[in-house]
């Protein structure tokens, strides 16, 4: 645990954003995450440096992506589909199967140094399954979990038709976290079609949109997202100066 606990998270709004540029850009202030918490081990108490957190929200072009526990034989089209698809198709360093990310969506990278707040990464995951169940209360909607399967789901209780909402995959090296989480909002999931969703074939995706009716103004429900995940990791978030990333 941090000698000095930062409760404080910039954050940043990417818009809509190249997942590569987006992946480069976490992993440079991941690194630079792990790079001071190295210097600090070996400084003296009094020099010790306080560790920031980051928080990107953003979407992606078509995109799929692969966590290093998944299967390529998920992704049901070759690289001519992909290419008719305008899409394309990463594997990367998180856990967890396929997922596909799009326009729409609310993707958010929490780049955190989780010795800031607590070091457990199960509970990690569940605050930020617990932020996104109540964004949907917010909007009259129940959803939850299904044990052993990681991510928010609505007809989590009966499961006479499981539909998935928002899936998360997340990397974590010396408590310093990086990936995230992929809330479907105005999301078109005719691209899940494409996919084995998360190694999933029995269960759906879905959509706020698709449940709710109507289109969904994305800074709404960010705005809402927020509000809950300061509240859960108690922490104060700063909406950050823009950086350049190049």
């Amino acid at each position: 645990m941090n000698l000095l606990q930062n409760k404080e998270i910039q954050f940043e709004r990417l818009g809509l954003i190249d997942y590569k540029e987006a992946w480069d850009y976490q992993d440079k202030l991941f690194n630079a995450i792990l790079e001071l918490k190295a210097q600090n081990r070996t400084a003296e108490a009094e020099s010790q440096a306080i560790t920031p957190n980051y928080l990107l929200f953003c979407s992606h072009p078509h995109v799929y992506t692969l966590g290093k526990s998944g299967h390529e034989s998920n992704l049901l089209i070759n690289e001519a589909g992909l290419q008719a698809k305008g899409a394309t198709f990463y594997k990367i360093n998180r856990g967890g199967d396929i997922t596909y990310h799009g326009p729409g969506q609310i993707v958010g990278y929490p780049i955190l140094d989780l010795d800031n707040f607590f070091t457990d990464i199960h509970k990690y995951l569940r605050f930020l399954e617990e932020a996104i169940i109540l964004t949907l209360k917010d909007y009259g909607l129940e959803a939850g979990r299904i044990p052993g399967l990681t991510g928010v789901w609505l007809d989590y209780v009966e499961q006479n038709n499981p539909r998935k909402i928002c899936a998360m995959g997340v990397k974590c090296s010396r408590w310093v976290t990086m990936h995230g989480f992929a809330f479907n909002i105005n999301t078109d999931l005719d691209y899940f079609n494409n996919i084995v969703p998360c190694g999933i074939s029995d269960k759906q995706v879905t959509s706020l949109a698709k449940e709710l009716g109507r289109e969904v103004p994305l800074p709404e429900v960010e705005e809402k997202l927020l509000t809950h995940l300061a509240h859960l990791f108690e922490a104060k978030i700063i909406t950050a100066a823009h950086e350049e990333r190049h």
